[in-house]
């Protein structure tokens, strides 16, 4: 990726995919290159806190709203310390911010962190396109960076693909951490770091857990050196099928019969350990208005996602695992996808979707009271 922060505004763009499709619009953003893969994000609201999702490491992402950036840019809503998206796709921009917390423009928050953008192309038609083709690489392309579309193009499929990409650990703390719980201090989490977003933690201290926040590299001993009642394997990027360091681990926690739950990678982690597999979506679900039935309940609840890949679990049937029965416990109701798995005989669960909900829905919040649920049986 190369940049520059100066310009943008008047500076024309081109988007251009790997299929020969191209769209021309305006620099947003910083100016310069960026690669990617294209995917699309159904959210109407929480523009921050995709952003700074470290799920969308290497991804750009477009905006199916047509307005974006309306409220500006807080310093209270992001889930990480930067923005991970490879590129950002909008629209129709804010011309001027207007909210009582913003402190700055979105166009200013993204030049100033180096992420390339477009903006004045029919998002719309590109949704569309992606939906019919699938998710694919993609390059953004502005100031010195243009050039005719044949050799753009050429660099668009040289950039690396999603499938077989191995990215936790980039997005990852480095060194451990402890998030204390709020008020009296119930339970002990050690939480895997596969690309955490902070609410998550957070929604668990509420419920008077101190989570100690550890890196993806984390070893089973490391996990177990904080003597905790629960283990947590976060949402994260990149493909699960590379992920055996932390399919390894899940696996010393299930024989051990510590409760544990997982979100999102977390889930398709779990999904490994118990000997499923792993597929890539054709274009993922990406949102804050996913429709997902709870099996156990038959409630449906609307539900935030974020993921491209997913577990091949058979719907209707408990398998047999070397953990004991398994069951796919959740469901999307748009495609059939897992979207969420359960132990029947250990405390084990997870989930494809983000119960912490920032920016909402808060529809799937039960998931946290299930995990402090599990960890007071096992120790009563």
């Amino acid at each position: 990726m190369t940049i520059s922060t100066r310009g943008a505004a008047k500076a024309p763009a081109v988007l251009v995919l790997e299929d020969g499709r191209a769209f021309r619009g305006r620099a947003y953003g910083a100016v310069g290159e960026t690669f990617g893969e294209a995917v699309f994000s159904t959210g109407m609201t929480g523009y921050q806190e995709t952003l700074t999702d470290p799920s969308y490491h290497r991804q750009v992402v477009v905006m199916t709203a047509p307005h974006v950036g309306n409220t500006g840019v807080n310093d209270e809503d992001p889930e990480s310390k930067r923005i991970w998206v490879a590129g950002y796709v909008v629209r129709d921009p804010a011309r001027v911010p207007s909210n009582w917390r913003s402190r700055r423009s979105l166009d200013e928050e993204l030049t100033t962190q180096g992420v390339v953008g477009i903006s004045g192309i029919d998002t719309r038609a590109l949704t569309r396109h992606l939906r019919e083709r699938g998710a694919m690489r993609v390059g953004i392309f502005s100031g010195d960076a243009l050039a005719d579309e044949g050799t753009l193009l050429a660099r668009v499929r040289r950039a690396p693909e999603m499938t077989g990409a191995d990215l936790s650990a980039e997005v990852a703390t480095k060194e451990a951490y402890v998030v204390p719980a709020i008020g009296t201090k119930k339970f002990t989490v050690a939480a895997v770091d596969l690309g955490i977003k902070g609410m998550t933690p957070h929604r668990m201290a509420e419920r008077g857990i101190e989570v100690h926040v550890l890196p993806a590299t984390a070893t089973l001993e490391e996990v177990y050196a904080v003597n905790p009642d629960g283990v947590f394997f976060s949402n994260g990027p990149g493909d699960p099928s590379t992920a055996d360091h932390p399919v390894s681990v899940m696996r010393g926690v299930l024989e051990r019969k510590t409760p544990l739950f997982g979100i999102c990678f977390g889930n398709q982690i779990l999904g490994r350990a118990l000997g499923f597999g792993t597929y890539k979506l054709k274009y993922g679900h990406r949102g804050i208005n996913q429709p997902v039935q709870d099996r156990s309940t038959g409630k449906v609840e609307v539900t935030a996602h974020n993921h491209g890949f997913a577990v091949d679990a058979p719907l209707d049937q408990v398998s047999d695992t070397a953990y004991g029965r398994a069951e796919v416990s959740h469901v999307c109701l748009n495609d059939q996808v897992v979207e969420g798995l359960q132990l029947l005989d250990r405390p084990a669960f997870s989930v494809q979707y983000h119960p912490e909900a920032a920016a909402g829905p808060h529809d799937a919040a039960y998931l946290f009271d299930r995990f402090v649920s599990l960890m007071e049986g096992q120790r009563a």
